[in-house]
C-alpha cells in the first residue's frame, strides 16, 4: 500500500496517494490529477468538489503511511539461499 491521505464523504472516498514523487487526487477511483505536492491535490480536489466539504487542512485528513508487503512474513535464509544462487 502507498503512502496515502483519505477522506470518506456520503457518497465515495476521496484519496490523495503518493505516485513516485508527485500525488494523485482520487474521487472514488477516478483519477482527478497529479501534483507535486499533497496539499495541492486537495486544493484541486476541493477546488473541483465544493459540496463535498472537505478538509482544508491536511491534517485533518486520515493519513496511511507506506506499507509494502507488511502482510508477508520475512524471507527465510533458504530462501535467500535460493535467491543468490540465481
Amino acid at each position: 500500500m502507498l503512502a496515502q491521505y483519505v477522506f470518506t464523504s456520503a457518497d465515495v472516498p476521496f484519496r490523495v496517494v503518493r505516485h513516485g514523487h508527485r500525488w494523485r487526487a482520487l474521487h472514488g477511483d477516478r483519477e482527478a490529477g497529479r501534483y507535486d505536492s499533497a496539499e495541492e491535490a486537495i486544493h484541486a480536489l476541493r477546488a473541483d468538489h465544493p459540496d463535498a466539504r472537505l478538509p482544508r487542512r491536511l491534517g485533518d485528513w486520515r493519513y496511511l503511511p507506506d506499507a509494502p508487503l507488511l502482510h508477508l512474513a520475512p524471507p527465510s535464509a533458504a530462501t535467500m539461499a535460493r535467491l543468490a544462487s540465481v
